[in-house]
């Protein structure tokens, strides 16, 4: 049994306490950022995803330097298919991993937006990028395990007596992470991943989720060594009307291009499909768990709102289910983080004893 792991999210983009009201914005800067790492590092969160968008500043920089600027706290970083040459890659996350004592992740992304893909001149579909990134990751973990020189013949990437130096001092290699949604991501979660992180989802969903993308890692030979997480946003506050007023405060200002851009922009992608489908059903999906941010912006819209205990609750769910790493957010993003680690965390701490030795 996995010990659990908790992380949260770096907003690179910019901070709010209400989408759409120019007042509530908090616009990114370094302070920003060392705020927020610090709320996390202090409060029990092991890693922290910095994301990967255009309105987000350069993940891999700010990753370098948020690494520098605290103590123990992992950055999860995006590698993105055909972005970066995967011998240059491979180099750059093992130089990093050895600066920073061992304290990066790999966040498998292949893009939600086509659009945006388009615009920063990737030419590849979909289904190309996911197999651009299966070869990719196949030659990192090649590169870094190799004795001696690599040689590669794929579709995409042809490599002949590649070398690197340093290899990452995470043994055998840095933790591979993967979110996507559709059944090509699955497939390479399956082959690669070490946690495959789920959207917010109803409690069925994920259970079946979790047995089918396990089963498909077993023909791989790797059915016990994928994990399993989610990707959820946190809105605790002392009692659940403050929570839910909150909430409500945090999308009631949006307009509705705001809302349709969202729609229209992420429209390809698998997962953001399937979380606008939960929203359809209704404001509340299971019990605490509300669908409203997933209107204003892509990803992981899904919030748990309560109390400390109810959002345990959620959480212990889950935890039943069998997801052991749970990547988090809420607004202000170094508010939250500390109400989570001094409210939430003893909770889940107290439940799960042998399982939050980390934490």
């Amino acid at each position: 049994m996995r010990n659990l792991e908790f992380g949260w999210f770096l907003p690179t983009a910019g901070d709010t306490t209400a989408y759409g009201l120019a007042s509530a914005q908090v616009p990114s800067s370094l302070p920003l950022f060392d705020k927020i790492v610090a709320a996390a590092e202090a409060n029990g969160f092991e890693y922290m995803l910095v994301p990967v968008q255009t309105a987000c500043w350069e993940a891999w920089i700010t990753s370098a330097m948020m690494v520098a600027r605290s103590k123990s706290i992992r950055m999860l970083v995006a590698a993105r298919p055909s972005y970066i040459n995967p011998v240059l890659l491979a180099k750059m996350i093992a130089t990093f991993d050895q600066l920073s004592g061992g304290r990066i992740c790999i966040n498998l992304i292949a893009g939600q937006s086509e659009a945006e893909n388009q615009s920063e001149g990737i030419r590849w579909g979909k289904e190309a990028r996911y197999e651009i990134m299966d070869e990719e990751v196949a030659i990192l973990k090649a590169l870094w395990t190799t004795k001696g020189p690599v040689t590669y013949e794929g579709k995409y990437h042809q490599i002949r007596g590649a070398q690197i130096r340093p290899h990452p001092l995470q043994q055998p290699h840095p933790r591979f992470y993967l979110g996507g949604g559709s059944k090509d991501a699955w497939e390479v979660s399956a082959k690669h991943s070490d946690v495959h992180l789920f959207w917010g989802d109803t409690y069925d969903r994920i259970r079946a989720n979790m047995a089918e993308i396990r089963a498909m890692a077993a023909r791989h030979g790797r059915g016990d060594a994928i994990g399993f997480g989610m990707r959820l946003q946190v809105i605790c506050r002392p009692t659940e009307k403050e929570a839910w007023e909150f909430a409500h405060e945090l999308v009631g200002h949006a307009s509705e291009s705001q809302k349709a851009f969202v729609k229209e922009r992420f429209a390809t992608s698998e997962a953001n499909r399937r979380v606008r489908e939960l929203a359809q059903q209704g404001e509340v999906i299971e019990r605490n768990l509300w669908t409203g941010i997933t209107q204003v912006r892509p990803g992981a819209g899904i919030a748990i709102v309560g109390t400390p205990e109810q959002v345990a609750d959620t959480l212990q769910d889950y935890i039943d289910l069998g997801c052991h790493s749970f990547c988090l957010s809420g607004y202000l993003h170094d508010e939250e983080a500390e109400r989570f680690g001094k409210w939430v965390m003893p909770i889940l701490r107290e439940r799960n004893r042998e399982r939050m030795l980390a934490a």
